[in-house]
């Protein structure tokens, strides 16, 4: 499973692409094939109110216009998404889809890919909600996500945690209508008042893979692997005090950010069949739609979704955000590099990784006397004053292997014959999050860390790789590792976490904020080991991992907290108040970095790094709707979403949706944007405008005050953004930073401002 680092990347994609990753126009192959495969046949809304059963009926009739009989029509269904979306998987080949597609009841057909991967104690106090908690500013009707129904994709969860303990915990919320589904080692006792649903989904799975190995996966909800385990108990785990990961790493009190919300887990991941099943997961798009049809069928409110991008979690996130449910997504494991963001669906909320204020150092010292400051959670400690040969990584890379293209020590990219015994060099703070699991894997002691950005720099007795390059014997004393907070500066954008901008339609700003990501404790399977390597047998209750499937439970808690103090706000509001509310400084009050020491930008961190407090008192929101979302299909890539809605012949420019964000693409004159606020603070509120301006643009916004008489009135403005002027060559096709803030003494709702310049 791509938990901690590389993750799978952007998918290629062949034939023609609707916008967003929500639909791949059917194109048919140049030979036709007859092997069946699993498609999702999308039909948009159901049209009126119709049983479970005539649904089911009407999705038989259409597998029968293109099978043999009624029998193989029904053995070919595996789902029947009925909740909140009209369509099914089934097996078909390629000429069946293809007919299908041709169908005008038919929105599209899309094969159902098996390519995606699943992308604590202080991440919570650093971003200050567990001071708020104690303190008592946070709003009385947050209650710590009391009876908000949380629903999680991924990989199950082990339900012996303390984390999910439901001692306190009132009656199951009568809303709901979720099971409690049964299956290997676990049943209906495994379900508690906290735990109060668990499904499980593989019908895709197995008909690419056959029939699941449970020597490395459980037929059921639990969890095998781990991944599932953290992700759950991040957003709503109970708190736990005195634990710590192996080594006593990051001890303390270990709570998700919604410590009394409930909980639904949906299994979807499964082993990679093949060497290494505990380590690589996939998750198939005809489950984990079937997995989000039922959660919103069930009564989830929010749903937690650490996968990498796939159609079925657009499509299956639209009709939840029709329903009101809060979709939030990882945004991906493949940065720094640009334009490697995913999820990028404007109704899903998008999260980047990044550190907090605490580090696990481990110093060196080299054999010349200098003192360099490693990073390690290894629990081994090395006896004291012993040596070892030093090796930089750079130079014990396999060729060939993505260590090569990614600059992050990925599983089998070192060299075993260089680093075995010896302690290494290279890389920088917030990077190379899964270099500890190939360095244990490879026999290496410990990594140390290059001072600066790593250049070369100074003489040779001032950085590790001149001292390696430049001594004949290059050695080091290993010191005892420790765990050290109120690191500064914090937090940095992990180097890992995917960048935009956003391929699909750069008229989005994506990511859309970026939270705790790097080195997070939270609950583990004890089916699986903390490494998930061969040979690594031992136990943890908690462990410390790495990806955006960490920062995307930090993002699903503050929405859970919102869902719980304002729930008459739309799934758009919610979103809005967590962006416009994120800050670009860090702690110490300076902007946010990257790993290399440079200043991030909106293409890192999009509007900005998590503030929980702030976000339930936004004080204004940007709102949308489901017309919205299809008004902007329609003009992002033509696509009909909705048989009942025809696309307008001039429908508004994708960047008009009033998204919290501004992204223009490929600007070299003016264009004017409109967008709409609601005011959900006090009555009687004044707010004015604040511009900081792209380089080389100006933005106007008109007006440059707003008042609102009552709370729920909405006004709209309009932002004129035009060049000033001739462009230098090294501002071609760049993107230019800026933003626009309102404020009214007490509130300050910021969107960031993104230009590309033509």
């Amino acid at each position: 499973m791509k938990t901690t680092g590389g993750g799978s990347g952007q998918p290629a994609m062949s034939g023609l692409v609707f916008f967003l990753f929500l639909f791949s126009l059917f194109t048919a192959s140049a030979s036709t094939t007859k092997q069946s495969q699993v498609y999702i046949v999308y039909l948009g809304e159901h049209a009126g109110a119709k049983s479970k059963g005539t649904v089911l009926d009407d999705h038989h009739a259409l597998l029968l216009s293109v099978k043999g009989s009624e029998v193989e029509a029904r053995a070919s269904l595996l789902y029947s998404y009925k909740h909140s979306l009209n369509g099914f998987a089934a097996l078909l080949s390629d000429d069946q889809a293809t007919k299908l597609s041709e169908r005008t009841e038919v929105v599209s057909a899309f094969r159902s890919d098996g390519k995606w991967s699943p992308h604590t104690t202080r991440s919570w106090e650093f971003v200050g909600l567990e001071e708020g908690l104690s303190k008592g500013w946070l709003p009385s009707g947050a209650h710590a996500g009391e009876n908000v129904i949380v629903g999680t994709l991924d990989s199950g969860i082990w339900p012996e945690s303390r984390s999910f303990g439901d001692e306190g915990l009132g009656p199951v919320p009568a809303r709901w209508k979720g099971v409690c589904q049964g299956g290997d080692s676990f049943n209906s006792s495994s379900c508690n008042r906290k735990v109060i649903g668990a499904r499980y989904y593989l019908k895709a799975y197995e008909a690419q893979h056959g029939r699941l190995n449970t020597t490395n996966a459980c037929r059921s909800p639990r969890d095998h692997d781990g991944h599932g385990t953290h992700t759950a108990s991040t957003v709503a785990g109970r708190a736990v005090p005195g634990v710590a990961a192996l080594g006593g790493f990051a001890a303390g009190t270990a709570s998700g950010g919604a410590p009394l919300a409930r909980l639904a887990i949906y299994k979807v991941c499964w082993p990679i069949p093949g060497p290494n099943p505990s380590i690589e997961n996939t998750c198939f798009d005809a489950d984990m739609l079937a997995a989000m049809d039922d959660a919103v069928g069930d009564g989830v409110d929010v749903m937690s979704v650490s996968i990498l991008p796939d159609d079925g979690i657009a499509v299956g996130a639209l009709h939840a955000a029709r329903r009101g449910l809060v979709v939030v997504c990882s945004g991906g494991n493949s940065g720094p590099a640009p334009a490697t963001v995913s999820n990028l669906a404007p109704w899903v909320l998008t999260v980047g990784a990044s550190s907090i204020d605490r580090s696990f150092n481990s110093p060196i010292r080299l054999g010349n006397g200098m003192v360099i400051m490693g990073q390690t959670v290894t629990p081994y400690q090395l006896p004291a004053n012993r040596t070892y040969r030093m090796v930089y990584a750079a130079h014990a890379v396999v060729p060939g292997t993505l260590a090569n293209v990614t600059n992050q020590c990925l599983p089998n990219s070192l060299s075993p014959q260089k680093v075995r015994a010896k302690s290494w060099s290279g890389g920088r703070r917030g990077d190379c999050a899964r270099q500890p699991a190939d360095v244990r894997q490879r026999g290496a002691r410990r990594r140390a860390r290059a001072p600066g950005n790593g250049s070369l720099h100074g003489r040779r007795r001032h950085h590790p790789q001149l001292y390696i390059n430049y001594s004949t014997n290059p050695a080091a004393y290993l010191e005892r590792s420790r765990t050290v907070v109120d690191v500064k500066p914090s937090p940095v954008m992990a180097q890992f976490s995917s960048r935009g901008p956003n391929v699909l339609e750069p008229s989005i700003l994506k990511p859309d904020v970026t939270a705790p990501g790097l080195n997070i404790l939270a609950a583990w399977s004890e089916a699986s080991s903390p490494t998930k390597l061969d040979g690594d047998n031992r136990v943890v209750k908690y462990n410390i991992i790495s990806g955006t499937s960490m920062s995307c439970p930090h993002v699903s808690a503050i929405a859970v907290l919102l869902k719980c103090a304002h729930p008459e706000w739309s799934a758009a509001a919610i979103r809005s108040a967590i962006m416009t509310t994120a800050t670009t400084n860090n702690a110490e009050g300076g902007p946010i970095t990257n790993a290399d020491g440079t200043a991030a930008g909106p293409m890192d961190y999009g509007s900005g790094h998590i503030r929980p407090k702030h976000a339930m008192d936004p004080g204004l929101v940007y709102d949308a709707s489901f017309q919205d979302y299809l008004l902007y299909a329609c003009a992002s890539g033509g696509a009909q979403l909705d048989r009942s809605f025809p696309c307008p012949a001039s429908p508004p420019r994708p960047h008009e949706l009033n998204y919290p964000s501004v992204a223009i693409h490929g600007l070299n004159g003016s264009t004017t944007v409109h967008r709409t606020v609601t005011n959900v603070g006090e009555h009687g509120a004044h707010y004015s405008v604040a511009v900081v301006e792209p380089m080389g643009f100006s933005v106007k916004v008109s007006p440059t005050s707003l008042a609102f008489a009552r709370t729920g009135e909405k006004k709209t403005f309009t932002i004129k953004i035009a060049a000033t002027g001739k462009k230098s060559r090294r501002m071609k096709r760049k993107y230019l930073a800026g933003s626009y803030t309102w404020s009214d003494g007490v509130h300050a709702v910021r969107s960031p401002v993104v230009v590309l310049v033509a």
